[in-house]
């Protein structure tokens, strides 16, 4: 059934608002790694021209989500196990900066106190089997922290490497499952809390390799209904 976004939305027509709910569908496990997203299926999705949708896909594609082929179009990015290894030895090195920086700088108790209620909304999210809001935040604990260090550009990179971490969770692990545990962010929160650095820095050097080995080869579904991912629930969120 067509459930184009109405002509009344124009905000979520344009490039940027089509690419962030490509995005959220990619971060959600809801379009898989190898995934083809056919330009005329998008446009009848999201009710426009070509134009907007080859915009929104060169944005993806700088993010490193979305892989322009010349000839066959885009497809939902599937990182190789090489770059797996490359990505996770770039947030060791930017999360271990990230912990001495919110270590060193004495954070207050408010500010790592909204780091608190993100992980029980984690947790609660598990609980209730909201798995895309489970995905969505534990990539946020990692996120939220590196905001306190006030480093932008370091933001910028961080937030760039969780989301090819989810993405690459999607082609590696098992579905329904996130790799990110929510008890690790609370040890390594509770040992920022208490000004123990090298403690935090150990447990978020274990976590990191922890969610890389759990990592599992195996294969994504190529094949996707673009209707059915851009469903009702979608275009609801697109909305807000």
């Amino acid at each position: 059934m067509r459930n184009p976004v109405t002509d009344a939305d124009t905000t979520s027509t344009k490039p940027d608002a089509i690419a962030a709910r490509i995005r959220d569908a990619i971060l959600e496990h809801r379009l898989s790694p190898g995934a083809k997203l056919t330009e005329a299926q998008l446009c009848e999705v999201f009710g426009v021209k070509r134009g907007p949708i080859r915009q929104a896909l060169a944005l993806l594609a700088t993010d490193h989500l979305v892989d322009l082929e010349p000839n066959r179009g885009a497809f939902v990015a599937s990182p190789s196990l090489q770059q797996v290894h490359e990505v996770f030895e770039m947030r060791r090195i930017i999360e271990l900066a990230v912990v001495e920086r919110v270590c060193s700088a004495h954070h207050g108790a408010r500010r790592l106190k909204s780091i608190g209620e993100s992980i029980r909304r984690e947790r609660k999210a598990f609980e209730g089997r909201d798995f895309p809001a489970w995905i969505r935040l534990s990539g946020e604990f990692h996120t939220a922290l590196a905001e306190l260090t006030g480093n932008t550009v370091l933001c910028d990179c961080l937030n760039g490497l969780v989301a090819r971490s989810t993405l690459i969770s999607a082609l590696y692990e098992s579905p329904g499952r996130s790799p990110c545990s929510f008890d690790d962010h609370a040890a390594i929160l509770a040992a920022l809390e208490s000004g123990r650095a090298q403690e935090a820095a150990e447990l978020m050097t274990r976590h990191l390799q922890a969610v890389e080995l759990r990592m599992l080869d195996r294969p994504a579904r190529a094949a996707v209904d673009l209707q059915e991912v851009f469903g009702a629930r979608d275009s609801a969120a697109g909305s807000r």
